[in-house]
């Protein structure tokens, strides 16, 4: 019988609460274990060798000399990674991804690695090992790439999604489509059409603790992989299908993650420290420095992009268009087509088309960086409504309110919206404090929304009781932001116990059923309709063993407020029976006490959010400083409100940072010029405000509590916000993120001519 996930009105006495965080103890006082703290008696440690050319063919490895090095246990390259991916194109890009086959692809791209008995052994070893190249012409540019006599980077690429399906190679691995309506009819009704090309560098999610693992691998194909990821039973499925292995005689541990935001949902040389223990026999662990983390790992896509928006005098957008070019790296990607799914979301337009490229470069695979290929879009996009405005002499907020999706709208991508929150956050902006702030000289102020899918998919969850009456909860889904806290709120609401009497962990890939990888939002989501459910078991159990006690029937049972009661005048006598007295019990009323429940949890709530953004700008030297900044967010129901701001807050951190500063710079010779944050610079405190939040809570009508994902949709407005801003401070239009300062400089000379 199917669950029933709708939602359901009802009061919270624990849901809503700022608790306090389960694992603050364990991470303020050291305690808390992260992918490069464990260790296991008699390990090595892992290396990589990387290639120093943007694109070469291997023509010969020579690790003879690295072999015999005393201390080195084992060298391994492409020829200890057969193909046995049965010609599963999407793994055999994985396995090509961690060690090159043939061809370096970028640099960075790792051709061999070694496991020694020390760091200074492996670091000599990988010294020993000869590689010859024979470099290969390369492209880095997006549109450069797109070039039909640009180097191809991947030989097998036939463009998806055109007609006729072509015969040749090109770096175009797929172009995507979404709209509706006759854009031409549309841009003939308008009164006036603004059109404007932008570009974005691409960016890393600068997460603070770099990819590690611990991997052990015997002869009988049995392993234990430690893992810092955002999907542990993922990378338990990859790294078997990679290596030959059975599922379930590999068991992957997830540590405590030291961020992610996308990054650690990619397997990148996890299954070259598992075949190192494998060759040696022994425990490998391998830790990546920053600068490997740089070149190696995905970093978000660089894009370029044209929009077009037509608009009556009042202010109505009758057409609107977009042709979005995404940089995917050397492997192919869907961020193209997620730009294109996610461009116009925001609003209700009878007439529009987004297309999307997804196309190939000689850079790192790109991973996603919280709602992926959406806060490209966005720039552009928001960017083009403030031109629009102008243009019309209308206030560009206005402009979104007038023509902001609702219930009802057939969205851009596809569906039919339902309840949702995009219309409530421009009104909580227009009527918010921020928005009556008078700006000083130099200073401006840029508004800009932002959309998310939100996931939800596969999860498995366990809560079972003890005899005391505490809860043991055991979950799939990696906690990347506080996730456990919120679970507890939710166990503790449906039980009718204390907050504190419930520890939630993350259970291994041999303690559960499949979960998907904490992603899309889908973490407190998922989890939580799983948690809810789970519980409800738990309590069919309770009534059933209360029951028992009572001695009544069990549809005489009633569950409330964390105890039992029997119902009906006959029974009016008898005690409540609390959840403790029960458990206490347990071992002479059946055994133990246990709930259950595995779901796809289709139906994640769509979310949406407008910020806020002053800043003031030197025009001297170009240098930017944010004043103020304020998120409003529909979050659905917000479980642990501290946490929801909190990702509100991390959002716009980092999309201050992207907007203002990080790029990746890769020089002619197609190498990595800043791997790491020496030159490549995230924000500091320094460079950012006190981040305000307001907190709106449109219900999902497809979860129990109403829940949508809230870690997304934070950093898709704040590039467009600040472009605005920036714009605005300045009087001339900024196109090119990051808006550093030599950029300002040169948008204000080029003005000037």
């Amino acid at each position: 019988m199917p669950l029933d996930t709708s939602y359901t009105d009802q009061p919270f006495h624990r849901v809503g609460q700022r608790v306090n965080r389960p694992d603050g103890l364990d991470k303020v006082t050291g305690r808390a274990k992260y992918g490069a703290d464990m260790n296991a008696a008699g390990q090595l440690v892992g290396k990589i060798l990387r290639s120093p050319h943007a694109h070469a063919e291997i023509k010969k490895i020579d690790t003879s000399k690295a072999e015999k090095l005393p201390g080195v246990k084992a060298v391994v390259t492409a020829a200890d990674f057969p193909d046995l991916t049965g010609g599963d194109r999407g793994m055999l890009d994985i396995l090509e991804n961690c060690m090159a086959r043939g061809r370096a692809l970028y640099d960075g791209h790792a051709v061999a690695a070694v496991a020694a008995v020390d760091e200074a052994t492996a670091r000599q070893a990988l010294k020993l090992i000869k590689v010859q190249y024979k470099k290969l012409p390369h492209v880095t540019d997006v549109d450069e790439a797109m070039k039909p006599k640009a180097p191809v980077v991947q030989d097998w690429i036939r463009t998806r999604g055109v007609n006729p399906a072509p015969t040749a190679a090109s770096n175009i691995h797929q172009r995507s489509e979404f709209g509706h309506g006759d854009l031409d009819a549309g841009f003939a009704e308008a009164d006036v059409i603004v059109e404007k090309s932008y570009k974005t560098e691409q960016t890393h999610q600068g997460y603070i603790e770099p990819h590690a693992c611990l991997a052990t691998l015997g002869p009988d194909g049995v392993g234990d992989l430690w893992v810092t990821t955002q999907g542990h039973f993922t990378f338990r499925n990859v790294c078997a299908s990679l290596l030959g292995l059975d599922v379930a005689k590999l068991k992957v541990t997830s540590s405590e993650i030291g961020g992610g935001f996308g990054g650690k949902t990619h397997v990148w040389m996890e299954p070259v420290a598992l075949q190192l223990s494998r060759k040696a026999n022994r425990p490998v662990k391998l830790v990546l420095s920053r600068e490997e983390t740089f070149r190696a790992t995905g970093p978000t896509s660089s894009t370029s992009m044209d929009i077009k928006i037509g608009a009556t005098k009042d202010g109505r957008i009758t057409a609107a268009s977009a042709e979005l070019r995404y940089q995917c790296g050397a492997f192919p990607g869907i961020w193209g087509m997620l730009g294109a799914m996610t461009a116009w979301a925001c609003y209700d337009l009878k007439n529009v088309k987004a297309v999307g490229y997804d196309v190939l470069c000689n850079r790192p695979k790109v991973a996603a960086y919280r709602a992926p290929s959406a806060p490209m879009a966005a720039f552009g996009v928001e960017s083009t409504m403030d031109l629009l405005a102008a243009e019309l002499g209308m206030d560009a907020l206005e402009l979104r309110i007038k023509n902001a999706a609702k219930e009802g709208t057939r969205a851009s991508y596809g569906p039919v919206y339902g309840p949702i929150g995009i219309g409530p956050t421009l009104d909580a902006v227009k009527n918010h404090p921020h928005m009556k702030k008078r700006l000083g000289k130099n200073q401006g102020r840029g508004v800009a929304c932002g959309f998310w899918f939100n996931f939800g998919g596969q999860t498995c969850t366990d809560l079972n009781i003890s005899v005391d009456g505490t809860v043991n909860l055991t979950v799939g889904t990696v906690d990347v932001g506080g996730s456990r806290a919120s679970l507890a709120l939710i166990a503790a609401e449906e039980l009718g116990i204390p907050y504190e009497q419930v520890r939630v962990q993350v259970g291994d890939t041999a303690s559960l059923g499949h979960n998907d990888t904490t992603e899309g939002s889908r973490g407190t989501f998922s989890s939580g309709m799983a948690t809810i459910f789970a519980a409800r078991n738990a309590i069919t159990v309770l009534r059933e063993r209360a029951a028992m006690m009572l001695d009544v029937p069990v549809d005489q049972i009633v569950w409330e407020d964390g105890a039992a009661r029997a119902t009906g005048k006959k029974n009016s006598n008898l005690p409540q029976l609390t959840l403790k007295e029960i458990a206490g019990k347990s071992p002479t009323t059946g055994g133990p006490i246990a709930g259950h429940n595995e779901v796809v949890a289709d139906g994640a709530g769509v979310s949406f959010a407008s910020h806020i953004c002053d800043v003031e700008v030197d025009p001297d030297t170009g240098a930017t400083k944010i004043l103020r900044y304020t998120v409003v967010q529909d979050a659905g129901k917000a479980i642990h409100p501290d946490y929801v701001e909190g990702q509100f807050q991390g959002g716009a951190a980092q999309g201050i940072g992207w907007a203002l500063n990080e790029e990746y710079i890769y020089g002619a010779d197609g190498k990595l010029q800043n791997p790491g944050f020496l030159d490549y610079r995230i924000p500091v405190c320094s460079d950012l405000p006190f981040i305000d939040t307001e907190i709106l809570e449109i219900p999902n009508p497809n979860h129990p509590y109403g829940v949508r994902g809230v870690g997304e949709t934070s950093i898709v407005p704040p590039l467009a916000a600040i472009g605005n801003a920036v714009s605005n401070a300045v009087g001339v239009r900024m196109t090119h993120v990051p808006m550093s300062p030599p950029r300002i400089l040169a948008a204000l000379d080029a003005a000037k001519d």
